[in-house]
């Protein structure tokens, strides 16, 4: 009975096989001792004769011809055993064509490493030679990071000759200021004075003053294009005015007044129809440039409202709010090459947007404000360090994998290598493998208020990009890390529209911040040459 179990369970989608010619007890004694990665010597061949060279050990009939056809029938105990026969036969004859397989893709790959067989190299000598390769390149590597760590230590010093000379430029101003308001032994105790005192370069205090005409005059990004669909509208609020954004006939976007020029209500709470914002409270209707084409139930007046230059590029939607006639090229805010990106989030924050770019532009307080976030576990290095070049806005963190830019007017860009979270320290975003790319766009809304624009972008897992929901978990995290920084920056804010400079002390890690501050302060005074500025 149990023979007839077994028949009865081997009905197998495939032939049975045939009888074998030699015994399972000696078919592999051979090749279990022989067996091994082989190169064959001499004139190239086929895989047919190859086959053929080795002889009766794969020389065995295929028993498809011969099995019984009992297939739905019931079997007695021999028909069972002779089923079984021919299951072990077509086991044999399987496990030798899987062999041959193997040994004919062996020598597959002998023809690939060595088609023209100029040279017979076993695994043993191309083992030593990749293996001295690997030395090679290893040293390669070796000298390429010391050529990074004189780069390095080159940077370190320029920035230091660069802090003496503004040093000294600050005590020579505040020496000449000094021996015109008082006679020599009292410039001689100010002198001193000066010698004990902090640095102080800036002073950013009291109420946020209205933003000067000056910032204006730049493309500012302030939507990405996926927000803004055909039959929609996006309010927004740039330097204390009211805006709304939304796509013409043509498809293209356009930036008009909030405020429609017969009662003043406000049109993004009304729709869009046919390419015109129509307002919701009498139905009047503006193109993209301001122009009124629709009154119901009245006669058409020649009534426009103001619109500013906009333009679509690269997935965000820019205006040009200044008075100056625009610049003809839009910057490019794109990540770099091998990213994609994975997620674009607005954000309306209670914050002046020089605080925030401030805040952005430091990454020392990471260990210390982020400790539920990015930065849990981040030990608190004994120095940390901006390194940048003396006329730029641009440069990497040191310790950590960070490169950082300041581009103006309000941007900012940063590539984070993330090869070891928690265990930055040590290395450069170049060593890193996997990176995460970030865009931040400060929009001044008003002098309390700041639009947030950002992007993130990642050049590994873009299986991630498809995951159901997966932008509300970035938004989430993104929400996370910024509210450990804003109940810090909401606190400064008070603090300095009461008098206090939030610029006090700036010390080395600051650089990036002092400079973007230097360079604001630069464009509002009307300076012919802005500082830090890169040559176009």
């Amino acid at each position: 009975m149990t023979a007839i179990a077994t028949a009865g369970a081997l009905s197998l989608p495939i032939s049975i096989r045939g009888s074998c010619k030699i015994s399972s007890s000696k078919k592999f004694q051979g090749i279990k001792k022989g067996f091994r990665v082989y190169a064959v010597f001499g004139e190239e061949s086929s895989l047919g004769d190859k086959k053929s060279q080795w002889g009766t050990l794969f020389d065995v009939e295929e028993p498809r011809s011969k099995v019984p056809q009992c297939k739905g029938k019931f079997l007695d105990v021999y028909q069972a055993l002779e089923v079984a026969r021919y299951d072990i036969q077509y086991c044999d004859w399987r496990a030798r064509q899987d062999l041959l397989a193997i040994m004919l893709l062996h020598e597959k790959v002998v023809e690939v490493l060595n088609p023209l067989a100029r040279e017979y190299k076993s695994i043993g000598t191309m083992k030593k030679e990749l293996a001295e390769l690997q030395g090679e390149l290893a040293q390669a590597h070796k000298q390429v990071h010391i050529s990074e760590a004189r780069v390095a230590t080159a940077l370190d010093k320029l920035a230091y000759m660069e802090e003496l000379v503004n040093d000294k430029l600050l005590e020579d101003r505040t020496a000449t200021e000094s021996n015109v308001a008082s006679s020599s032994s009292t410039s001689t105790q100010s002198m001193d004075t000066v010698k004990k005192l902090p640095r102080k370069s800036l002073d950013v205090s009291g109420p946020v003053q209205p933003y000067h005409p000056r910032l204006k005059n730049f493309w500012y990004p302030v939507a990405f294009s996926t927000d803004l669909k055909d039959d929609t509208m996006v309010p927004i609020e740039c330097f204390e005015e009211p805006w709304v954004l939304f796509r013409g006939k043509d498809g293209n976007p356009g930036c008009v007044q909030n405020t429609c020029a017969h009662r003043a209500c406000p049109l993004h709470l009304g729709s869009v129809n046919e390419g015109r914002i129509q307002c919701p409270y009498h139905g009047w209707e503006y193109t993209t440039d301001g122009k009124c084409e629709k009154m119901p139930s009245t006669r058409l007046l020649n009534v426009k409202i103001r619109s500013l230059p906009c333009f679509e590029q690269e997935g965000m939607i820019w205006i040009w709010p200044g008075n100056d006639p625009p610049t003809a090229t839009l910057p490019s805010l794109q990540p770099p090459s091998g990213f994609e990106i994975h997620a674009e989030i607005v954000m309306e924050l209670p914050v002046e947007h020089g605080l925030l770019l401030d805040n952005l532009l430091d990454l020392a307080h990471a260990p210390f404000t982020h400790t539920s976030t990015f930065a849990k576990g981040w030990s608190v290095p004994s120095l940390v360090k901006f390194l940048t070049p003396a006329s730029g806005l641009q440069g990497y963190w040191d310790p950590y994998p960070i490169d950082m830019e300041f581009r103006p007017p309000c941007m900012v860009l940063s590539t984070i290598g993330i090869s070891k979270p928690g265990k930055l320290e040590g290395q450069s975003t170049k060593e890193c493998t996997t990176h995460l790319h970030q865009l931040h766009v400060c929009i001044p809304s008003s002098r309390n208020k700041t639009r947030l624009l950002y992007r993130m972008s990642l050049d590994f897992a873009p299986v991630l990009k498809h995951i159901p929901f997966i932008n509300y978990l970035w938004r989430h995290f993104a929400e996370q890390v910024l509210n450990e920084d804003l109940r810090l920056v909401i606190g400064q804010q008070e603090r300095m529209i009461n008098g206090a400079n939030i610029w006090n002390f700036p010390v080395g890690y600051d650089k990036l911040g002092v400079r973007y501050r230097l360079w604001r302060k630069a464009l509002e005074q009307g300076a012919k040459q802005l500082p830090f500025n890169k040559p176009m």
